[in-house]
């Protein structure tokens, strides 16, 4: 980095959710600029073999299994990656899962499977990364919310409630643990292209209405995001903490309507 004010070379950072989508173009992002990054992912395969293609890559990074859904294997991958990685500067919370369905017709698995994920799992790792920051007077926590925490949309209403709390988590830890020097601030992506989302976009219909609503007529790419997280992971973020960052393609600006001009 010629600015080292933008800089996360030799930074320590755990991403949950890096084996695949927003979570691995993070990673991968943090790993280009230096930074020595620890994935984490439900599964041991998913995590050999995200590894395994960013070794190919060039990229140095390690990784260990974690169902952030229980509170046990939070503990002991936290405890694993200090002990991997001497400390941590930075914790990137992506790990998320939904369930398309009508408000209805919601079964309480379908909630408690979003919620104890998306939720539940993101506050107990911030929790416990936090406590080390704490101990350390140092440190940086990014959670990534969703386009839902500004216009909650149909048919995902358990998946925006626990976006919607996530931004409360942000503030809330933010309030309580700016005094020991910790940072927690979050990042909303907008509508991204991912293997989990191609379906979707493949409609036409959808891709339409997408392109007619985003000022920049565009999907967004999960690289789109890594900017953004570098940002709030530098110093150059350092006087911010508590906020919501939309990067949405400028979804959130406003709403285009049908009407000539």
């Amino acid at each position: 980095m010629s600015d080292q004010l933008f800089s996360v070379t030799n930074q320590n950072v755990l991403v949950t959710g890096g084996s695949r989508g927003i979570g691995r173009a993070i990673a991968q992002g943090f790993a280009s600029r230096g930074a020595n990054v620890l994935i984490c992912s439900r599964s041991q395969e998913s995590v050999d073999n995200a590894i395994h293609e960013m070794l190919e890559a060039g990229l140095k990074v390690s990784g260990l299994a974690c169902d952030v859904s229980d509170p046990a294997q939070i503990k002991t991958t936290v405890a694993a990656a200090i002990a991997q990685l001497g400390h941590l500067d930075t914790l990137i919370n992506v790990a998320g899962v939904n369930r398309r369905k009508r408000a209805e017709t919601v079964t309480e698995d379908d909630y408690d499977f979003i919620m104890n994920t998306n939720l539940k799992g993101a506050f107990l790792m911030s929790q416990e990364v936090g406590r080390h920051m704490i101990e350390r007077k140092s440190g940086s926590q990014i959670n990534v919310e969703s386009l839902n925490t500004w216009m909650p949309l149909k048919g995902v209403l358990p998946y925006a409630m626990s976006k919607f709390g996530m931004q409360g988590m942000t503030r809330g830890l933010a309030l309580e643990w700016g005094c020991h020097g910790v940072r927690v601030n979050s990042l909303a992506p907008g509508f991204i292209l991912t293997d989990l989302t191609s379906k979707l976009w493949s409609d036409p219909t959808m891709l339409a209405w997408n392109e007619a609503n985003a000022p920049l007529e565009r999907l967004g790419q999960p690289e789109d995001m890594v900017g953004t997280a570098v940002f709030l992971a530098s110093k150059a973020s350092a006087f911010m903490t508590g906020q919501t960052l939309y990067v949405d393609g400028g979804f959130s600006a406003g709403c285009n309507w049908p009407i000539p001009l």
